[in-house]
């Protein structure tokens, strides 16, 4: 068997995706065979593996940092919010019910343990190490007794656990101390030590909080990863308040023609695989950013209505923002819209859902000559072709079938004048085909932006990698880092009290033979 690591956190989005990430890339540089795992991952933003299993996009990303092929093993669970009380789950890649939050929590998370220690075991059968993510903090008491994906599986594995805390942030220390102190005895002999993220400033200032900590926890810091700007890497989470005037991270680097191309992006309701406008923000002068307002899409020379988990939903969320009008004013304009997936479906003319939202039939903006049934089945493929004279490769998810009657085809969309559409998630990572599409895209708008010949996106996304794999490297004690993974924590950790009560009820058990069944959201 294989030895292993538990990335936890102090909090959501400390830093666990990249630093696994950067873990990964770091071993697999030293000559180590390494995989990514998390037992339980909640996001909108999914990738489709080779075999046709649905698993969250971050860890699609850690397994192209340890050079290795992404699995359903990698993410066994993931959960699809479609609101704010229910989630669809996806087991082994694929659906197998709505379920409520009260629902899952109250007893079916809990039967998935034995699943995701029988993925965690076969990736240990075949790899020299595992680095597993956690999700949110593993000082969540409440659900402690359920949990699957932060101690649960560390106890279920015996793999140390190295809490990262995001410094910039404030309030690290006390983060790192609260999280150990409120843990079982059993879970704290497990948590070997911490990582500082993010830290801006000369590390000698934050040493004497270091040596504090480690008398008070008898635990070392095992780095002090500074902050990093522009890593531009796969985010878990597209549940955002409002992501109005956020710009997508891209390349520093002037346009390669005399104009730039600006990009908006409608931050629909439950938006997901957002990363597909990354590869346009890789391109030296195409300014990207999410918006809000009908008076934002003024000045761009393209919209892009990105993928949803509530097309209907986004539909009317369009239409109260004024954001509709503003879309059927460019079609009519001629001004350059692209809609993916979910945002294909909305430009279509009709919906038929009764299984999304349950709305029936639902009238769409009528740009493009489609009409959509969403059937039962989810959609999940790797297609691949030629469009624009170029060729293609993408990856689909959706329960949308979209019958086109009319138009140019366009990937398995089509194109009405300058209004596109197609459920292809990321057909813009190809690079040929993103400047063909980039030049339509300039002409329709009357700029003069020229796409740079030689911008590869594959090529820029495995250098943010080797960043990754150079911030652990030169800002972690690797050789520390390699005991744990090799040998685990350390014996005699002291106990740093309180410490949790016991759970009440029985202990997570093993249930191979469980199988979700389908509940219904309250």
């Amino acid at each position: 068997m294989s030895g292993g690591l538990l990335v936890a956190g102090t909090t959501s989005d400390a830093g666990k995706s990249v630093v696994t990430a950067g873990i990964c890339r770091w071993l697999v540089r030293r000559g180590v065979k390494v995989a990514p795992f998390k037992a339980q991952n909640m996001s909108l933003n999914s990738f489709v593996t080779r075999e046709g299993a649905e698993i969250g996009r971050a860890q699609a990303m850690q397994a192209q940092a340890a050079r290795v092929e992404p699995t359903a093993l990698m993410n066994p669970v993931l959960l699809k919010p479609g609101g704010d009380r229910s989630s669809q789950v996806v087991l082994m890649g694929k659906p197998v019910g709505e379920m409520s939050a009260r629902g899952y929590h109250g007893g079916r998370q809990e039967s998935l343990l034995g699943t995701v220690v029988d993925c965690l075991e076969q990736l240990r059968s075949t790899y020299d190490a595992v680095i597993c993510e956690g999700a949110g903090s593993p000082a969540e008491i409440n659900l402690r007794r359920t949990d699957i994906v932060n101690m649960g599986i560390a106890r279920a594995a015996g793999f140390p656990a190295l809490v990262v805390g995001d410094i910039d942030r404030g309030g690290v220390f006390a983060s790192f101390f609260g999280t150990t102190a409120l843990l079982a005895p059993e879970d704290q002999a497990l948590i070997a030590g911490y990582l500082v993220n993010k830290f801006r400033g000369d590390v000698s200032l934050l040493e004497p909080g270091l040596d504090m900590l480690l008398g008070l926890t008898g635990r070392p810091v095992y780095g002090v990863l500074p902050y990093a700007h522009g890593l531009g890497i796969d985010e878990e989470d597209g549940l955002r308040v409002s992501m109005r005037g956020t710009v997508r991270e891209s390349v520093v680097a002037p346009p390669h023609g005399e104009d730039v191309l600006r990009v908006a992006v409608c931050a629909v309701p439950l938006m997901s695989n957002f990363t597909d406008v990354d590869a346009l923000a890789a391109e030296p002068g195409v300014v990207v950013r999410f918006v809000d307002r009908a008076e934002e899409l003024v000045d761009a020379d393209l919209v892009i209505v990105p993928g949803t988990r509530g097309t209907v939903k986004a539909l009317a969320w369009l239409r109260e923002r004024g954001l509709a009008d503003a879309l059927l004013r460019r079609a009519a304009e001629g001004r350059p819209v692209l809609g993916i997936c979910g945002g294909f479906q909305a430009l279509g003319r009709w919906i038929e859902d009764d299984v999304e939202s349950r709305a029936g039939l639902v009238e769409g903006l009528g740009l493009l000559p489609v009409r959509v049934r969403f059937g039962r089945e989810k959609v999940l493929a790797r297609p691949a072709g030629t469009a624009l004279g170029e060729p293609v490769e993408g990856y689909e998810i959706h329960h949308g079938v979209a019958e086109v009657d009319g138009g140019e085809p366009f990937l398995d969309g089509c194109r009405v004048g300058e209004v596109w559409g197609t459920h292809w998630h990321g057909s813009l990572e190809s690079d040929a085909f993103r400047r063909a599409f980039l030049g339509e895209v300039a002409r329709a708008a009357g700029r003069r932006f020229v796409p740079a010949p030689d911008t590869s996106f594959g090529a820029l996304r495995e250098q943010q990698l080797d960043r990754l794999g150079d911030l652990v490297e030169e800002h972690a004690d690797t050789d520390a880092l390699w005991r744990l993974i090799e040998h685990g924590a350390p014996a005699g950790l002291p106990f740093i009290p309180p410490g949790a009560p016991p759970a009440p009820g029985r202990p997570a058990g093993r249930d191979r033979t469980s199988v979700i069944a389908t509940e219904e959201a309250s």
